[in-house]
């Protein structure tokens, strides 16, 4: 089968297009013939070699999320899955191939009337956008400001922030084109990559950015504010950032992280399943700012390194 590999670490044109062997599924595990495979930012990441602790080495096959029909299933998988429509997280990797093997805990059938690439563009970052929400106390009325609101993650969050009675939705982006397209989605304040613009103080920040602006984003938290960090687009914050905090002590703020990795396969799941369904309704917006080819994943890297990217790279074998 044809799959793309990291070949160096660092820009995108270690990537390099390979044969591999179709792999055979294990047991509990199942075998996907891919339709639609997403591109993320965690991928970007693993891709420059920022990504350290997990041992990721050259040869590696990045992709965490795929669409497609299973193919084959290992020991202990009831076998009614052979033939199956389905969403799948592979892990820290594999999903960029023409097959990709996933742990049966791990799919989910998706609805006949929702496309691949909307699932790949839906199913991993519905669910964080909704925890990381939940995770920060969100509530009818709060503020909320998403950093970072471009991606699928920050465009999940807009369009649920603003859904679940949210006074206000800010995001930062990089261009009034975009901030008009968010507005479409739920927003109700534009600002710049800075920060500049809308109001001094928000109730909630979800940050998918971090990088060295991390801290000033800490400063616009409202008394009793809370930020929660579920990415690192832009690398990590300085070491000294919880330094931002002190001068706000008396407001009681908090900052903290989410992990999708800390909810269980199960609970991930009823989310998703909803959001599947809502997104069939129209209730849901899935944006996929492009379909690629899985030769060109290289050139979707370029477009995502260069924020040329609003929504979700979805690559097709």
């Amino acid at each position: 089968m044809k799959a793309i590999a990291i070949q160096t670490f660092g820009s995108p044109d270690g990537l390099a297009l390979i044969d591999l062997p179709t792999p055979a599924p294990g047991p509990g595990q199942v075998l996907i013939t891919a339709e639609a495979i997403g591109v993320g930012g965690v991928d970007a990441m693993i891709r420059r070699g920022t990504v350290q602790g997990f041992g990721f080495t050259e040869g590696h096959v990045p992709g965490s999320e795929v669409a497609g029909v299973v193919a084959a299933v290992g020991d202990g998988v009831d076998p009614s899955w052979v033939g199956r429509r389905v969403w799948a997280f592979t892990g820290t990797g594999g999903a960029y191939a023409e097959a990709a093997i996933a742990s049966a805990e791990e799919i989910l059938p998706i609805p006949e009337d929702l496309p691949a690439a909307d699932a790949v563009t839906l199913g991993s970052s519905g669910p964080v956008a909704h925890y990381a929400l939940a995770h920060a106390r969100f509530a009818p009325g709060d503020s909320v400001l998403v950093r970072g609101a471009a991606g699928s993650i920050g465009i999940l969050a807009v369009q649920l922030a603003a859904q679940g009675g949210a006074s206000a939705v800010a995001v930062t982006t990089s261009s009034a084109s975009r901030g008009e397209r968010l507005r479409a989605l739920g927003a109700t304040e534009v600002l710049d990559r800075a920060g500049e613009g809308g109001r001094p103080e928000y109730d909630v920040v979800i940050d998918i950015i971090a990088g060295p602006d991390l801290p000033a984003f800490i400063g616009r938290l409202a008394p009793n504010g809370r930020m929660v960090v579920v990415g690192a687009i832009a690398g990590f914050p300085p070491a000294d950032f919880g330094a931002a905090m002190l001068p706000k002590f008396r407001q009681s703020i908090s900052v903290g992280l989410f992990s999708a990795d800390t909810v269980s396969a199960s609970d991930r799941h009823a989310v998703r399943e909803k959001q599947f369904a809502a997104a069939v309704r129209g209730e849901l917006r899935s944006v996929v700012h492009e379909v690629l080819p899985l030769t060109e994943a290289a050139l979707a890297h370029r477009k995502m390194d260069d924020g040329e990217v609003f929504g979700r790279i979805v690559l097709t074998p």
